[in-house]
């Protein structure tokens, strides 16, 4: 890809799908922006929100990311490029809905879960990852795996409450 033709900031698709630059940012784009992730839950979660509140914001969120990333892949001429990481945004939220307590260990736990599911693709994820060519592929593996990672939290929590 030429300079010319390479994603810039300077646009509003890809400053959304990077998540203002995280994407961008050198080794494991994908690590950072689950990590850049985690205040803005962390502050939510400080306020005992109820979780309906939250899963509107992700449907549709989840819904605008596949169209804008459909449109980022196909004039780019490319497949789930590293630098979209709103998908991590994502995965870590969906995550996020199982936690059960709301204190910096167990967001800790969540987003290392989410990091091994997240990498490890693990059916569905590789199904939406590997055969689904629109901008929802990129998107959706990671939300399976932020359910996965949220259902291995809660066998943790049941059996090691104290954590």
């Amino acid at each position: 890809m030429n300079e010319a033709n390479r994603p810039s900031l300077k646009r509003l698709d890809i400053l959304f799908l990077s998540f203002f630059g995280v994407g961008f940012l050198p080794k494991a784009p994908g690590t950072w922006g689950t990590l850049a992730t985690l205040p803005f839950l962390y502050l939510f979660g400080t306020f005992n929100p109820p979780y309906v509140l939250f899963i509107p914001f992700i449907i549709i969120v989840t819904i605008i990311s596949s169209f804008v990333a459909e449109s980022v892949q196909k004039q780019f001429n490319l497949h789930d490029p590293q630098f979209i990481v709103i998908d991590e945004v994502l995965g870590m939220s969906v995550a996020w809905l199982f936690i059960q307590k709301h204190n910096l260990p167990h967001l800790i736990l969540l987003a290392i879960l989410f990091r091994i599911f997240d990498i490890k693709k693990i059916w569905p994820a590789t199904f939406f990852d590997e055969k689904v060519t629109h901008g929802a592929g990129t998107i959706v593996d990671d939300l399976v795996s932020g359910v996965y990672a949220g259902l291995v939290y809660l066998v943790i929590n049941h059996f090691f409450p104290a954590l």
